[in-house]
């Protein structure tokens, strides 16, 4: 059976990757969108603090002993304290600042934490076994859909939606977009806000950390792995409006679809059709798709 002459197999074939490069998509600029929309940062360290999260999963399973499973909870968690410890050291200094200061900060760490890797483990990827539990696969019949990958989907989806539940629809988010706005009188009611923005922070980065986890038994794991992403996930938050939860979500997974399939109809513009996309937008919606005009 063929679709425009393309045999279903190779179109759901590469819809299956425009989906999982989406679902790191949504949730490396979900962070990226929660971490400038509610602090005004432009953080340029988020490719490497994904890039942690695989090295982190690589270096509990090599030097602990510890599998998958472990490094899902445990990574997250001690990235994102290292994500606190640079707002509460560096970057809470350049609030007061031109956003350019934070830009030029979090992208000369970036370059810093990727060297060192690099250094230390070579530009070589490294392997990670797919979780027992999760090898193997199912036949839908007009396509094979691995396990792993399919857990990779539907997990990414529940953290992203989740997020944008406790930030659009709860009390604590509606503190922190209020102390967005004015800090003081959220000051006044008792919240420490200087906490809020650090935990915000420290949150962001667990999301980059989180998917660096996830891509590990994908991708190889590599110190140039969140360089070679960081940029599209920029356009991708740039399209979807910088600050906007839904859109960082929408757009992250709306764009590895069109992504999977210009490699199926016109694989030469399959690494530009995101930046294509993201100059229309910029021309026609400059605060982009899901952004409000400030």
């Amino acid at each position: 059976m063929e679709i425009f002459g393309i045999p279903i197999q190779a179109l759901m074939g590469q819809l299956l990757i425009g989906l999982i490069n989406g679902s790191f998509y949504a949730l490396l600029s979900l962070g990226l969108a929660v971490i400038f929309g509610l602090l005004n940062i432009i953080n340029f360290t988020h490719g490497a603090q994904y890039m942690l999260g695989a090295f982190g999963a690589y270096l509990l399973m090599n030097k602990l002993g510890l599998g998958y499973w472990w490094a899902l909870v445990l990574v997250p968690l001690l990235v994102g304290a290292t994500g606190v410890v640079i707002e509460r050291t560096m970057l809470a200094r350049l609030y007061k600042l031109d956003h350019l200061y934070g830009l030029l900060l979090t992208f000369g760490l970036g370059l810093i934490i990727q060297g060192l890797f690099r250094n230390e483990f070579g530009s070589t990827g490294l392997p990670y076994a797919i979780p027992s539990q999760l090898q193997g696969g199912q036949n839908l019949g007009f396509m094979f859909l691995p396990n792993y990958r399919a857990w990779v989907i539907g997990a990414s989806l529940l953290v992203c939606l989740g997020t944008w539940f406790v930030i659009e629809r709860t009390k604590l988010g509606g503190y922190l977009r209020a102390a967005t706005e004015n800090p003081q009188i959220v000051q006044a009611f008792g919240i420490n806000v200087p906490r809020m923005i650090t935990l915000t922070y420290g949150f962001g980065v667990a999301l980059a950390a989180l998917a660096g986890v996830m891509a590990a038994p994908i991708y190889q794991v590599s110190p140039q792995m969140g360089a070679d992403l960081i940029i599209v996930v920029f356009a991708v938050v740039v399209i979807g409006g910088m600050g906007s939860i839904m859109g960082a979500i929408i757009t992250g997974f709306g764009l590895g679809l069109i992504e999977g399939l210009t490699k199926v109809f016109y694989p030469e513009a399959s690494s530009t059709v995101i930046f294509v996309i993201m100059a229309i937008v910029l021309l026609v919606r400059p605060a982009g798709l899901f952004g409000t005009q400030k």
